[in-house]
């Protein structure tokens, strides 16, 4: 009996993670790179289809998320599509995109004149056909303008991203996941020249229908792997 209940609990599971838009159990060639994160997400697989949200409070916390958000956009452009970048103060340098396995020539970047208007340009884009992921970098997002940018990609299946810069507080959303990421000190090879692979800490602190977590991250052969840190994130006062 206990074998019954138990089967129809996680049938039920399933049927509202599909119901939610939540992809079936992870097949070869569905991971993201990500490693033992992608443990983290509903079915062990990097949800599509959704909004995602990464809060960051200084410029090289905004460069950290700027690193992981490439490094997963590889992956969504590689069934093709192109990416449309939208921000008012872009943080984000082209040319960099490359180092994570991106061709910029596959991102659209858009510039808006006005702060309140990359919220609006995010949720037309994330409507277009032929539009694998949006990216926005803006300050605020509120409760209904996130619930506006979920309910349009739950009709396109587009990716979003929202990069919240400078952020003092935080609030209620309705993105799936919230990241924060802070960089730490890479580590040298032994007798090997150079700065060393880039490396974050990732924390996923709201996964809806996952396991929120930590993880250090590092960029090796385009993809993630999982390391264990040896020092605390660098707090770093100068920026480049």
């Amino acid at each position: 009996m206990a074998g019954e209940k138990q089967a129809i609990i996680d049938k039920l599971r399933q049927d509202i993670l599909a119901w939610e838009g939540f992809k079936p159990a992870a097949t070869e060639g569905a991971h993201f790179g990500l490693g033992p994160l992608e443990a983290a997400f509903p079915n062990k697989v990097f949800p599509t289809g959704a909004i995602h949200e990464f809060i960051s409070g200084r410029p090289v916390e905004t460069a950290a998320c700027g690193g992981i958000i490439a490094g997963i956009l590889r992956v969504l452009l590689e069934k093709g599509g192109i990416c449309v970048w939208v921000s008012y103060t872009r943080r984000i340098y082209p040319p960099a995109l490359k180092r994570f396995g991106l061709n910029p020539d596959r991102v659209i970047f858009v510039d808006t004149p006005l702060q309140k208007d990359v919220l609006w340009v995010m949720e037309e884009a994330l409507k277009c056909q032929g539009v694998a992921a949006v990216v926005c970098e803006t300050h605020d997002l509120s409760f209904m303008e996130s619930r506006r940018l979920q309910l349009a990609v739950e009709q396109s299946h587009v990716t979003g991203f929202v990069l919240r810069k400078d952020v003092k507080k935080e609030n209620t959303t309705a993105c799936v996941s919230r990241w924060h990421v802070q960089p730490v000190r890479s580590q040298l090879r032994a007798g090997m020249p150079g700065v060393g692979l880039p490396r974050w800490q990732v924390e996923l602190t709201k996964i809806r229908n996952g396991t929120p977590g930590t993880w250090t991250l590092e960029w090796f052969q385009h993809q993630f792997r999982t390391v264990t840190p040896f020092a605390a994130p660098e707090k770093l006062h100068r920026y480049a």
